[in-house]
């Protein structure tokens, strides 16, 4: 995608699209069981994106006080971050996992978490070259290549980052979060079709998770196929996270024409550049 055909409407796609699937790439870097057993933060088996305004507040300033006791915690800090990245407060989480990542220079689930940090503050490069000391080449870790594949497309390089993704699959076969990755990655660049069928298959693996299917529903919904968007974007989901999913599907989609024009644009600069 040349830097030319850049729009305030393709960034908006751009940028969601493309945290989302880091977010999807590296959420099982730091693992409960890790959380649990260190005892600096409270147990809980729930995911930050489960949580409401009210509870992800109330967590933030708990993992906040913990934080200021003890600032090289890596378990915290990571969760920190997390936390106040859900918020949007990405330049403090990306202070926080600076912090974090002095302290524990060697720790893989700290550089991801860095990484993550980094490319939602638009460091792309800076998390790509983060993310790259995260791994080790003797035993790659799928999270982290798909994450690498995640920053590229942030990048404007879609055939470096679909490379990565089948990398990844190559590594976790029908991999959930992968095959959504690069699902998403086709949205990028307008091939809504070749998208789809990528999502369908996330969709169908028995791990997805439901940003896999809000994935597929923004895209069929992309297509025109509204109602059975919002019936997928509904699936599995609490009446209120249901109706949150299916507001954002509504603002998305009341931009259909500048999507459209969008997609027949960047297709045919696909059709040249891959």
């Amino acid at each position: 995608m040349p830097r030319s055909a850049t729009t305030p409407f393709k960034n908006r796609i751009l940028q969601g699209a493309a945290l989302a699937m880091i977010g999807l790439a590296l959420a099982g870097c730091s693992t409960t069981k890790d959380k649990m057993t260190t005892g600096s933060i409270p147990a809980s088996t729930r995911s930050v994106e489960s949580m409401d305004a009210n509870e992800v507040r109330s967590a933030t300033e708990r993992a906040g006080q913990i934080y200021e006791k003890n600032p090289r915690d890596p378990v915290n800090g990571v969760y920190y971050a997390t936390l106040l990245r859900s918020a949007g407060r990405d330049a403090q989480a990306l202070a926080v996992m600076q912090q974090v990542a002095i302290s524990n220079p060697n720790d893989r689930n700290v550089l991801a978490a860095y990484g993550k940090a980094q490319a939602a503050a638009g460091q792309l490069q800076q998390a790509l070259d983060t993310i790259g000391r995260a791994q080790t080449p003797d035993r790659p870790d799928w999270k982290l290549v798909s994450a690498q594949g995640a920053i590229l497309d942030q990048m404007g390089k879609p055939s470096e980052a679909r490379a990565r993704y089948r990398d990844a699959l190559d590594i976790m076969p029908n991999e959930p979060s992968v095959l959504s990755n690069l699902g998403m990655s086709y949205v990028l660049t307008g091939d809504l079709r070749t998208a789809e069928t990528y999502l369908r298959q996330a969709a169908g693996q028995p791990t997805a998770d439901s940003r896999v299917r809000q994935n597929l529903a923004l895209v069929v919904g992309l297509q025109g196929r509204f109602p059975e968007a919002e019936q997928i974007a509904r699936r599995e989901l609490s009446q209120q996270q249901a109706d949150a999913n299916v507001a954002y599907l509504r603002s998305m989609l009341s931009q259909q024409n500048s999507w459209q024009k969008l997609a027949s644009k960047d297709g045919q600069q696909a059709t040249n550049t891959n």
